[in-house]
């Protein structure tokens, strides 16, 4: 079995499987609602999907809850390291480290 496509896909994954299980909705039922496919929605609740945003938005919608709340506390940590992010506070800090080796 593969393993998730990151950290953020697995805790999003699990968040959906858990709020799909409160209202006692199938896969299928909410890949319905969702109009996607079935495997498709399967595929991101076990953390192998990377959904776009209007998807995470209308899974949202249609499981009742808010898309914030799919994806709080999921922060740049829980990217694969292909995907690291700098934050701009690290690239001005780096860029003013630059600055004042350049002009010493």
């Amino acid at each position: 079995m593969q393993d998730p496509v990151s950290e953020a896909s697995r805790m999003f994954g699990e968040r959906l499987r858990d709020a799909r299980t409160k209202l006692g909705s199938s896969q299928e039922e909410i890949a319905h609602l969702a109009d996607m496919h079935f495997s498709n929605y399967g595929k991101i609740e076990r953390g192998y999907g990377n959904p776009e945003l209007h998807t995470i938005v209308r899974l949202a919608a249609v499981l009742n809850v808010d898309a914030g709340t799919l994806l709080a506390g999921i922060g740049a940590e829980a990217l694969p390291e292909k995907y690291r992010v700098y934050s701009a506070q690290e690239f001005v800090k780096e860029r003013r480290k630059r600055d004042v080796r350049g002009s010493a």
